[in-house]
């Protein structure tokens, strides 16, 4: 899961990046990139791995 997350993140740095946009001071390619890279982490950590339903 955290892979795909991080995915659609380093999609959108690569389109802010290509077009050049920023969203206010907070959302920029830097930004995009360091989330993208903290959901790589979390995913090689196996966080989110044994993720299932409860059963009752």
């Amino acid at each position: 899961m955290f892979a795909l997350v991080a995915a659609v993140f380093f999609l959108l740095a690569l389109i802010f990046a290509l077009a050049g946009l920023s969203v206010g001071g907070v959302l920029t390619v830097t930004t995009l990139g360091l989330a993208g890279l903290l959901c790589v982490a979390l995913h090689l950590m196996g966080v989110g791995a044994g993720w299932s339903v409860l059963k009752k």
